[in-house]
């Protein structure tokens, strides 16, 4: 069982998924940064509020945080905007990667060699 786990681990895409995972909450810290510290200030001199955390609506004794949902919403958009950009960024560089014409082993050039000799000889 424990080498099962040490194999599960060593794999190369539960190592990529983790390392995701921190980078993830890294990224996650700056983005809020800049939604709270750059954002929502620019958002505040349009709106007239410089924290938007602090807009509520109240009915009877219930208090409706929207101003907390719209810090959550702009970090998630700037969050998947960044990601989507990334991701392009990514399959723009595998696209010119696949492309490239791969080099054909010395068997396979061989083997051409082989049958155009034979053409040759079919020819005569």
């Amino acid at each position: 069982m424990i080498k099962e786990f040490k194999d599960f681990i060593a794999r190369g895409n539960v190592v990529d998924m983790a390392v995701g995972i921190i980078v993830g909450a890294a990224f996650t810290s700056i983005v809020k940064s800049l939604v709270d510290n750059l954002i929502n200030p620019l958002l505040g001199i349009f709106i007239g509020k410089i924290d938007l955390s602090n807009l509520t609506w109240t009915v009877g004794e219930a208090q409706f945080k929207y101003g907390s949902f719209l810090n959550a919403v702009i970090n998630f958009l700037i969050i998947s905007f960044v990601v989507f950009l990334m991701v392009k960024a990514i399959n723009r560089f595998r696209i010119k990667k696949d492309e490239a014409p791969a080099k054909p082993s010395e068997e396979v050039q061989y083997l051409k060699e082989i049958t155009e000799l034979l053409k040759k000889k079919e020819r005569n």
